[in-house]
């Protein structure tokens, strides 16, 4: 029997096909958990908040109002900052900006733990915001511009996942350190601080985007990482072609172009949908439980369990997300959380509550995971993180306006009447998740 001929390479590959082309290897891995860490203490952050409103409310002898734009001005801050953070990362590069997100959120965590009043904490609130607001989209488009075409969604959505896991510490947290003492909610505060520190580790540790590099010139970096990748893969460099003139990012304009203008409104719809439903929900639910009669403790241990099934939300996405593809899996999640928050409005004792809410969990957390996937995706390189942001701030000011009309939803109609209106978003984001291109397995340069 003769032996097979050898497979011969490739002449010439773009440096992005060269990337397509690879397994999931060790260095995928190294970015998503260095990028999926920052994303994880970024969610801590975000979580610890609903604690600290709780006990606040009771040791500050806070308004329902008050209350809410303690919960609002950090969303005012991620509105900025995930506009401003988009418009930076295709200037400047994704690592550089990740890194300095990281470092202005942990530092004002930290800041806002000494907090002497109501003031402060909202001034310290407002500059964590801008922190994690350019983060989230900056870390997304990074990884989705690393990972292999045919694994892309499922990547991107694992590192979504990062998000139960910090979410995760942030009830752990908030279940044994906020109510231990009067000083409880400053030592979690305290705790934020930590990606201060790992700014450090990011900077020096995760590579630069390579379509990135090439368009803006520095060709010979590009080299270096591709290489890097394809040594973790076992697989030989091929050469690749000159890539095109280094170009100037086209800016926010661009995205209401001819062409772009109809999936950029898509993609804001979907985004505020979301936002408004589960910031609502969750920066709410331990103090809406305590309203309710639950004492601290079980409020806080409740949003702990219905914290837990994020998780499996975030997995279940993960493998539909290449199966179905990225349009039926979001309308999927979306359709669930709606159903689930209709539940939770009419939820009546602890079992039914614990349920639904675990259910709203699983499906809201799942819909996150999906959209994250599809946003990097919906634009070209030169546009990518600008548009990712774009779609998050817009997304942000849905976050500011939820926690604000709680106190009045709940005055007109209790719980049934705030998830109920939460129910609608979910349903509103849904019908507009099929305005959104369909990109699973296609490469990342070619955008129809």
């Amino acid at each position: 029997m003769s032996a097979q001929p050898a497979e011969r390479a490739p002449a010439a590959l773009a440096r992005s096909e060269r990337l397509d082309r690879l397994p999931f290897t060790r260095e995928h891995g190294r970015l998503v958990f260095g990028s999926g860490l920052g994303w994880a203490l970024d969610a801590m952050d975000v979580g610890l908040i609903s604690f600290v409103m709780t006990a606040l409310a009771a040791q500050w002898a806070l308004t329902s109002t008050e209350l809410s734009w303690i919960g609002s001005i950090g969303f005012a801050g991620m509105a900025l900052g995930a506009t401003l953070g988009g418009l930076l990362a295709d200037r400047f590069g994704r690592r550089q900006v990740f890194a300095l997100t990281l470092l202005v959120f942990g530092l004002a965590t930290g800041a806002a733990a000494l907090s002497w009043s109501i003031g402060a904490l909202l001034v310290f609130r407002f500059l964590i915001g801008l922190g994690l607001g350019a983060e989230l989209p900056v870390a997304s488009t990074l990884v989705s511009e690393f990972a292999p075409a045919r694994v892309r969604g499922r990547v991107v959505v694992l590192l979504e996942a990062f998000w139960a896991v910090g979410w995760t510490l942030a009830a752990l947290i908030g279940y044994f350190v906020v109510p231990s003492s009067d000083d409880g909610w400053r030592w979690a505060l305290a705790l934020g601080a930590v990606p201060a520190v790992y700014a450090v580790v990011v900077r020096r540790g995760l590579p630069e985007s390579v379509r990135f590099l090439e368009l803006r010139g520095r060709v010979d970096e590009a080299e270096r990482t591709v290489r890097r990748f394809e040594r973790a893969a076992g697989v030989d460099a091929v050469p690749s072609p000159p890539p095109a003139p280094p170009v100037t990012p086209p800016g926010p304009r661009a995205l209401w172009a001819a062409g772009t203008r109809g999936r950029t409104a898509a993609l804001w719809v979907v985004w505020f949908g979301i936002n408004f439903s589960y910031y609502g929900a969750f920066i709410w639910l331990p103090t809406l439980l305590f309203n309710d009669g639950f004492s601290l403790v079980k409020s806080f241990g409740f949003t702990l369990v219905i914290t837990l099934a994020q998780l499996p939300g975030y997995g279940v996405a993960a493998v539909l997300i290449e199966r179905w593809g990225r349009r039926p899996t979001l309308a999927t999640f979306l359709v669930g959380s709606a159903g689930s928050a209709g539940l939770f409005a009419g939820a009546d004792g602890e079992t039914a509550i614990l349920v639904s809410g675990m259910l709203l969990s699983f499906f809201n957390l799942g819909a996150w995971g999906a959209l994250y996937a599809v946003t990097p995706e919906v634009y070209p390189t030169a546009l990518r993180a600008t548009g990712a942001g774009a779609a998050a701030g817009f997304g942000r000011l849905a976050s500011i306006a939820a926690p604000l009309c709680v106190p009045p939803l709940l005055d007109g109609g209790g719980n049934g009447l705030v998830f109920g209106t939460f129910a609608a978003f979910f349903a509103v984001a849904a019908l507009a998740a099929w305005g959104l291109p369909e990109r699973r397995g296609q490469t990342l340069d070619v955008v129809g």
